[in-house]
């Protein structure tokens, strides 16, 4: 087994290892999946969660063990760099690994539980949300800022952002589900727009977004970035209609 804490938290190291040793038995449910699970402890005076990620197949067992990070690990470093960074996500505190001869079994990603007023998807799914214009072009500046800065945050979907109301009435954001992600010098106005692409199905949350964008990046008129964005948009709905028209189908023969 392999576990790495971040500094401040070597002194809880054996609770840390309890929880994540009776994680089937032990903890309040929070996220309960197909593939994987997160759980609610308690940490001196804190709450935090442990995400649990599902056994990979045997293919996956090896690359994660020999080639490859495992999830828990990419989201670990990839917290501590976006904090680094300056970009906002639950304080990571650790991670842990059990592996066998074959390859990775268990994989546990460790960080503080943060309570948020919402998530980008309540913008999606009720259109009158309080104050909704404004927190949408709040987070298309926090958006813009992650480009600026080379993220490529590759699970930009509806409910991996948590957002937050400051005492200053804006807003935060801060990223979860931070296993795929890449950084780059710079990011090209393509990979700009296919970030954002999986965010929303609605054409006046594209276009509201478009015209903020626009407001930050020059090198685009604000027609050009609408356009490829709702593209892009229309076309990851498009794939993802299918495939679930294609999982019916197969659930469906399989009866």
């Amino acid at each position: 087994m392999i576990l790495r804490l971040n500094r401040g938290y070597e002194k809880f190291e054996n609770i840390l290892l309890e929880y994540i040793r009776f994680f089937d038995t032990k903890g309040e449910n929070f996220v309960i999946g197909q593939r994987n699970q997160i759980k609610l402890f308690d940490l001196d005076d804190k709450k935090i969660n442990i995400k649990s990620f599902k056994v990979p197949h045997l293919i996956n067992k090896i690359a994660y063990k020999y080639f490859r990070k495992s999830k828990a690990k990419r989201s670990f470093e990839f917290a501590n760099k976006l904090l680094e960074l300056g970009v906002g996500t639950p304080k990571p505190i650790a991670f842990a690994e059990f592996s066998s001869i074959v390859g990775l079994e268990k994989s546990f990603y460790v960080s503080e539980q943060l309570e948020c007023d919402l998530t980008y998807r309540e913008l999606v799914e009720i259109p009158d949300f309080p104050d909704r214009d404004n927190i949408l072009r709040q987070f298309t500046k926090f958006s813009f800022d992650l480009h600026e800065k080379g993220i490529e945050f590759l699970d930009h979907s509806p409910g991996n952002t948590l957002i937050k109301k400051n005492a200053s009435g804006n807003y935060d954001f801060f990223l979860v589900d931070l296993n795929r992600m890449e950084f780059h010098d710079s990011m090209s106005f393509e990979m700009r727009m296919k970030n954002l692409c999986r965010l929303t199905p609605l054409e006046e949350m594209v276009a509201t977004m478009s015209n903020e964008y626009a407001k930050y990046y020059k090198s685009e008129s604000e027609k050009k970035i609408f356009e490829t964005l709702w593209k892009y948009t229309s076309d990851f709905q498009e794939k993802f209609y299918r495939k679930k028209r294609l999982k019916k189908k197969l659930k469906f023969w399989k009866k």
